[in-house]
């Protein structure tokens, strides 16, 4: 006899084993099933059920097959126990869903004089360049509002303010005067303007300002659930009316405050103006003391 022949005991413990595993594998397949947690039971093998139960889901563990109403799991469930140990993927934190936009920067950011400054409609390939410019060259970071229809066309622009460390914003898509439209229409305007700015920069906006600051309770609700936090302003330049460059300096440094949030444009006519007064006004505010920031999401927001 070879050395490693099995003898006949040996052949016989292997053939006993063998058929254990056959038999203990054909009842997992065909029953058994009440020592295995389902799917969204407290063990949190899965997700929760809905409020049918987890028959009425129709879910069960990822990359499962659907669920058999009103009973187990599928058997292939239980072939593929790995999904069940993976833990649960915390649900994205939104904000609440508020009642009127934020006008200015907390208490503790008006103590230190800081101000932010806002830029609306673009962006413009023939004036936002210049704006980043010259916050560039001061070292001042800023809000920009873009509408969807410019930001797609000009994406490398988005990618620059992102670069350069200014906050992109959601103005909608045309910015249209948003309670003349029905719900739906608002979604798609305020949805795809921060589809194009995610595909641009790789994060999708975190603030929503409404074309004419006229908001409505949907404007609200849609933005908070996309995630973002509406800002309004406290300063208007008033610069769309193209009032001249020393006229919108007087009335930025006018209302020059701490904690307040100056509105100005960057696209949606004539904006040379505003570029040239943004070359005055900076200056002379940082000379003021004031500190040009960003503002910062709720603390029950913020990882």
């Amino acid at each position: 006899m070879k050395n490693d022949e099995p003898t006949v005991g040996r052949r016989v413990l292997l053939r006993s084993a063998v058929f254990l595993g056959v038999a203990a594998a054909a009842s997992l397949i065909t029953g058994g099933e009440s020592d295995t947690p389902a799917p969204g039971d407290a063990a949190g093998t899965g997700p929760a059920p809905g409020p049918g139960g987890a028959g009425a889901t129709g879910r069960g563990a990822p990359g499962a097959p659907a669920l058999r109403a009103g009973g187990p799991p599928p058997n292939s469930y239980r072939l593929n126990p790995m999904t069940a140990e993976a833990p649960a993927r915390p649900p994205a934190v939104k904000p609440a869903v508020r009642t009127r936009p934020i006008l200015e920067l907390p208490a503790e950011a008006s103590r230190s004089g800081q101000m932010v400054l806002t830029f609306d409609d673009g962006p413009d390939p023939r004036y936002t360049p210049g704006i980043l410019d010259t916050l560039a060259r001061y070292g001042v970071r800023a809000v920009f509002f873009v509408c969807g229809e410019m930001a797609t066309d000009n994406r490398d622009l988005l990618r620059r303010m992102a670069a350069e460390g200014h906050v992109i914003g959601n103005h909608t898509w045309t910015h249209p005067l948003i309670p003349t439209l029905t719900r739906p229409d608002l979604a798609g305007e305020i949805g795809r303007t921060s589809d194009v700015v995610e595909a641009a920069v790789g994060t999708a906006p975190q603030w929503f300002r409404a074309p004419y600051g006229a908001w409505n309770r949907a404007a609200f609700e849609i933005g908070a659930e996309l995630g973002m936090e509406p800002l309004a302003w406290t300063v208007d330049s008033l610069d769309w009316t193209e009032p001249g460059t020393s006229t919108i300096v007087s009335r930025i440094l006018g209302g020059a405050a701490p904690g307040v949030i100056v509105l100005s444009h960057d696209a949606g006519g004539n904006r040379s103006q505003s570029v040239e007064a943004l070359g005055t006004y900076l200056p002379r505010l940082l000379a003021k003391g004031y500190r040009m920031t960003l503002p910062t999401l709720p603390t029950a927001r913020a990882h």
